[in-house]
């Protein structure tokens, strides 16, 4: 890029983010992706800004058709792993790349959670917070260690190898499910749709990191989660649109399930007379399982920016046949 700066447009973080995000690109662009620097990043309702002179937007959750009314956009840069935010927007403009943030610091937040919801499932930990807030001195034991413990990752993307990596080094035995079939040292993958019962059946935790797809939607279903052994659990960090929470809720109150991790629901945010706000066997997290760092985003975008800038094809390029 030569001349005059293009536009970086930013909806993230809200317009006081903004100065946070020019620093960072300009940071990037200094020491690392030098194509990058023609960038004049902008807050999404700048009303300074010309529509023409929009290069690249970085958006989460974009106004149904703003990305459409910029007719020079060069690239969409998601600020999340996933990209539903942004095409479930019929107009969304289909000719423009679409890049996902996969970042390697998402993917390790990812595996923290993973593995801070499956020990707290393991070792009961909200009874515990329970405890401590009626003062309540009850020492207790749960059944099973890690080793006796299977943890099933369904969904073995980028943050789901790393999940089942990590989960895997704290002792757990660690099995996963993905659409084609995946080899991972340690981790027994299973593929398709006939392995899905089988794999189910197997799993005392069952971790959800798919994509949002018409295939995937609703895939945890009362009849699915039924396949699951009594008294599993469910660490739920994948797309609201897996899972309808009657069903979840009915499977916890039959005991069926002994609790749950949700991240992600289909109504965001989550209104506050919800009723998972208060059920006993759910921790509510507010969709923030594997948020990267601004710093470490704009470092992502900034490569891929000037990536795209070479000829070369950047990282992350949202597929709309796999639908991620």
């Amino acid at each position: 890029m030569s001349g005059k700066k293009n536009v970086l447009l930013v909806k993230s973080g809200g317009e006081a983010a903004i100065d946070e995000w020019r620093s960072h690109f300009a940071h990037f662009a200094a020491t690392e992706s030098p194509e990058s620097a023609a960038l004049d990043v902008r807050w999404w309702n700048d009303a300074s800004v010309a529509p023409e002179d929009v290069a690249y937007a970085l958006v989460w959750q974009p106004d149904p058709g703003r990305l459409a009314a910029l007719p020079n956009l060069r690239l969409i840069l998601s600020t999340a792993a996933g990209a539903d935010h942004i095409t479930s927007d019929p107009t969304w403009p289909r000719h423009v790349p679409l890049i996902r943030a996969v970042t390697p610091e998402a993917a390790q937040r990812m595996g923290e959670y993973v593995s801070m919801a499956a020990l707290a499932l393991l070792r009961d930990l909200k009874r515990s917070v329970r405890q401590q807030a009626a003062r309540r001195w009850d020492s207790f034991e749960t059944e099973r260690s890690a080793t006796d413990t299977c943890v099933g990752i369904l969904g073995l993307g980028t943050m789901g190898v790393r999940s089942a990596e990590m989960v895997r080094g704290l002792g757990f035995r660690t099995i996963g499910w993905s659409r084609s079939r995946k080899a991972i040292d340690g981790i027994d993958c299973h593929a398709g749709n006939d392995a899905l019962p089988g794999f189910l059946a197997q799993c005392d935790i069952l971790v959800c990191l798919l994509p949002a797809t018409p295939e995937t939607d609703g895939i945890l279903s009362a009849e699915r989660l039924a396949t699951l052994p009594r008294g599993a659990a469910l660490v739920h960090v994948g797309r609201g649109s897996h899972m309808k929470f009657d069903d979840l809720r009915e499977a916890l109150d039959s005991g069926h399930l002994s609790g749950a991790f949700v991240d992600v629901f289909e109504t965001e945010p989550l209104p506050a007379d919800h009723p998972a706000w208060t059920h006993e066997k759910i921790v509510v997290t507010s969709h923030n399982a594997a948020i990267a760092s601004r710093r470490m985003r704009a470092r992502f975008f900034a490569a891929q920016i000037a990536a795209f800038e070479r000829g070369e094809t950047p990282v992350g390029v949202y597929d709309a046949v796999r639908g991620y």
